[in-house]
């Protein structure tokens, strides 16, 4: 029996809001390995990490990329050292990249170092500490914050995955108004769907396939399968030159930062749940646009918000009403608010208490306090003071499922139409 031994290389942190991407880095280490005859086992890695990490890079996400431990891989690590030094933005303040290999299985521990990423925050020094321990080979570039996101992406097991197609520009058009042609991306997005998803946001007329920085990526497609996402880029015209693709598969849309959390006050700050909680008050909304509530349950409450950009999700919001049962799904903050991502009602309260009708057909008033209710009509008068139960329509259905607009969604949320499938 052959034993084929592999190396996994990670890589984070090498752009900067102003430009690059890890991606892209990867895709031109995969040239030159191809170029040199050095294969990769898999398609290449995209993983996101906390979206609500304190400190994150702009897409919050590392790369990784497996090959043969074979006579190449001394070659294979100095292509990505060298590529690494070439192409990350080190004039950024705030990129420190970080590269990790590690020959062997990926354990346990390394799993779980892996969720404890995408779940909380984890600091350079502690990375640094476990990734010594379990054997890897560590270089960091400045700061090197980016081993965090390298050994997670190099451990983090994929049960459940989708795929994404990236397409790069020509470095001369970098910053430019990139030239897509968006019927065609409609047209796209008709042939493909469900296949491929969160191409548009109708709602909005917001095409989502395209970057609004201006780093090398022209447009990246998502979607549940390899095959789909081929004939998409068949479809998907642009009037400038692709200089190159890659397809990774990423933990993007799984709703893997996402856990269950037993109560309200089980809940940490910057991590990431699905509670259900009562509805306190209605939702309001205040300077900038952006909606507030509580929920509660016996173990305590918390504000929840649906912010500006979610665009017509608050209005949805607006519908709930005191006494809904709902389950919320997003993370916790710098203000310790609750970010909603989505929310499913469980319970409706579809019931209003409100004045009885007299025999007359007039609804009737208060007599005042503990003396009953009277008609103004025809002055009949009951002794109870107990309203009566009344049935309401309500906008929201119970069961159903409620998201932000695809223009709002973060890389890890699931959307609605990954989980009816």
């Amino acid at each position: 029996m052959i034993i084929i031994n592999f190396l996994h290389i990670g890589i984070d942190d090498t752009d900067s809001p102003d430009g690059m991407c890890t991606t892209y880095l990867a895709s031109q280490i995969i040239n030159k390995f191809e170029e040199n005859g050095i294969k990769l086992q898999d398609y290449p890695r995209l993983i996101r990490l906390n979206p609500f990490a304190r400190f994150k890079t702009r897409g919050n996400g590392g790369v990784s990329l497996k090959i043969e431990n074979d006579e190449n891989a001394g070659l294979a690590k100095e292509i990505v050292l060298g590529e690494v030094e070439k192409l990350s933005m080190f004039d950024c303040d705030n990129t420190n990249p970080g590269v990790i290999f590690y020959d062997g299985e990926i354990t346990k521990e390394m799993e779980d170092y892996a969720f404890r990423a995408i779940y909380e925050f984890i600091t350079i020094e502690e990375a640094e500490e476990f990734g010594k321990s379990v054997g890897c080979e560590i270089h960091k570039f400045k700061k090197g914050r980016g081993i965090i996101g390298s050994i997670a992406a190099i451990s983090l097991p994929l049960s459940d995955y989708t795929f994404e197609l990236l397409a790069y520009r020509d470095s001369k058009n970098y910053g430019t108004e990139r030239r897509i042609n968006y019927d065609s991306v409609y047209l796209m997005d008709k042939e493909t769907f469900p296949d491929t998803f969160e191409n548009i946001d109708y709602s909005e007329n917001y095409i989502a396939i395209e970057p609004k920085t201006p780093c090398p990526v022209l447009y990246g497609i998502r979607s549940n399968t390899v095959e789909a996402l081929k004939k998409a880029k068949e479809i998907v015209e642009v009037a400038e030159p692709i200089v190159d693709w890659c397809i990774f598969k990423t933990n993007q849309h799984t709703d893997m930062h996402i856990q269950k959390a037993d109560n309200i006050s089980s809940m940490k700050q910057y991590g990431c749940y699905e509670v259900v909680g009562e509805v306190k008050n209605k939702p309001t909304v205040i300077d900038g646009g952006h909606m507030f509530f509580y929920i509660k349950d016996e173990s305590g409450e918390i504000e929840c918000g649906a912010y500006e950009p979610t665009k017509n999700f608050r209005k949805t919001v607006s519908y709930l009403r005191e006494g809904d049962i709902i389950r919320v799904f997003g993370g916790i903050g710098e203000q310790n608010t609750f970010n909603i991502e989505k929310f499913q009602v469980i319970k409706l309260n579809d019931v209003e208490y409100q004045n009885p009708i007299c025999e007359c057909g007039k609804r009737m008033a208060s007599a005042g306090r503990n003396k009953g209710f009277k008609c103004k009509k025809c002055g009949n008068k009951i002794a109870s003071d107990e309203k009566v139960p009344i049935k309401i329509d309500r906008f929201l259905e119970n069961s159903q499922f409620y998201e932000t607009p695809v223009s709002a969604r973060r890389h890890l949320s699931k959307p609605l139409c990954r989980m009816l499938l």
